[in-house]
């Protein structure tokens, strides 16, 4: 991965609810690419037909591509009937076909603490079912690590995955996401899902407080991804989510501003790890 063609993309709702707003602030950065969460305010599963024919004309009348659909899929309650994800699933391969897409990101459903193991086989069998029917469809999901879901640890990701053992389920690999559930990113989780691995989101968070922060200003090593990554000439996209507000001219907190100094510390970070000879992941005492 060479700064040449790393691909950037971000989650715009992250900027504003319009669309208009969010794309500017993206060109204003010379990034083409986008990651559809919401629009308009909207979840972008709440899309008609017409509204997702709608927003593929403003994208495609203004450059941008979709990197991926950023849906909720898998975030609600394991016990949640099995039928609420999988309808969920239909509208958004609806929105992925529409908007020119084949990535779906999705979760590994809400559970009770510490009760992961007596869900895991319930958790690997509705994954499973929707893993086929995006792989019917043409679609690769792609399952984020996130805290309080089944897949919020390196070897849960890593059982999840494996056990299904399709190319149409893969990785979304988010360092803040296990920084914020105790995981040191580049030193367990990594080593264990690298070959799974074919999107990253880019936000960093600190150990202390799980609060988050600009890339390379937190404990999720980013660096070191950036550094693995171009050893694989990892060639998908990098989305930024940074969850950040920051001070703008007048000296209010906002959201453009935050995404403007998240872009700008990954852009640093890349500039520096194309200079940088790879190292592995240094091994370091047992983290928190």
């Amino acid at each position: 991965m060479t700064t040449d063609h790393v691909r950037l993309s971000a989650f715009g709702d992250e900027i504003a609810d319009d669309l208009t707003e969010q794309l500017d602030m993206l060109q204003s950065e010379g990034i083409g690419a986008i990651e559809v969460r919401k629009v308009w305010g909207r979840n972008i599963l709440d899309l008609a037909p017409d509204d997702l024919h709608r927003l593929r004309e403003l994208l495609d009348a203004r450059g941008f591509v979709v990197s991926a659909i950023g849906s909720p899929i898998g975030k609600s309650p394991i016990t949640a009937p099995r039928s609420f994800e999988q309808e969920r699933l239909e509208r958004a391969i609806v929105a992925a076909e529409s908007l020119g897409t084949r990535i779906i990101r999705i979760f590994s459903f809400h559970l009770p603490a510490d009760k992961a193991h007596i869900y895991r086989d319930e958790v690997i069998e509705r994954i499973t079912a929707l893993t086929k029917r995006a792989a019917a469809s043409g679609i690769l999901l792609v399952h984020e690590n996130e805290s309080g879901i089944y897949g919020d640890t390196a070897e849960r990701c890593h059982d999840l995955l494996a056990a299904i053992g399709s190319p149409s389920l893969r990785a979304a690999f988010d360092p803040a996401n296990f920084v914020q559930c105790r995981v040191h990113p580049m030193r367990d989780a990594w080593p264990l899902l690298a070959d799974f691995v074919v999107h990253v989101h880019i936000k960093d968070a600190l150990f202390a407080d799980g609060s988050v922060r600009p890339a390379g200003e937190g404990d999720g090593d980013i660096p070191a991804l950036l550094a693995a990554l171009r050893m694989r000439d990892y060639r998908g996209y990098l989305t930024i989510e940074p969850h950040l507000q920051a001070v703008d001219a007048s000296g209010n907190l906002s959201r453009v501003e935050g995404m403007r100094v998240a872009i700008r510390a990954l852009r640093r970070l890349l500039e520096e790890s194309a200079r940088v000879p790879f190292q592995a992941p240094r091994r370091l005492a047992p983290g928190p």
